[in-house]
C-alpha cells in the first residue's frame, strides 16, 4: 500500500477530503492530509512555520503526493512542495493532468 499526502490549496478544502476519501476507499492507498481548519481562524506567524514544517514531515513520510489541482490551479505553495517532492525522489500525482 502505498501513502501519499494531499497537497493543494485551501481554496479545495472540501475537495481535498473527499479526493482523500476516494484515494483510500477506492484506490487502497493510505492518505495523509492537511490540517483543515474553520474560515475564521486566526492563524499566527509560528503555526503558519509549525503547520508547514508538519506537512513537509508528511511528505517525507510518505511513497509521493497527490496535488489537487482544481482546474489546473496550483498556487504558489503547492509549486514548492511539488519541487520538494521531486528532488526527494517522490512519487507526484495530479488530480487533473497538467502540461508538465
Amino acid at each position: 500500500m502505498k501513502t501519499y499526502t494531499i497537497c493543494g490549496s485551501m481554496r479545495f478544502q472540501k475537495e481535498m477530503q473527499d479526493i482523500a476519501y476516494a484515494l483510500e476507499a477506492e484506490k487502497g492507498y493510505a492518505v495523509l492530509q492537511c490540517v483543515y481548519c474553520s474560515d475564521d481562524t486566526v492563524l499566527t506567524d509560528a503555526a503558519l512555520a509549525r503547520l508547514a514544517e508538519a506537512h513537509y514531515k508528511k511528505i517525507d513520510l510518505s511513497d509521493g503526493i497527490y496535488v489537487v489541482n482544481i482546474d489546473g490551479y496550483i498556487g504558489e505553495s503547492v509549486h514548492k512542495e511539488i519541487e520538494y517532492a521531486k528532488a526527494n525522489g517522490k512519487d507526484v500525482l495530479y488530480y487533473c493532468e497538467t502540461k508538465e
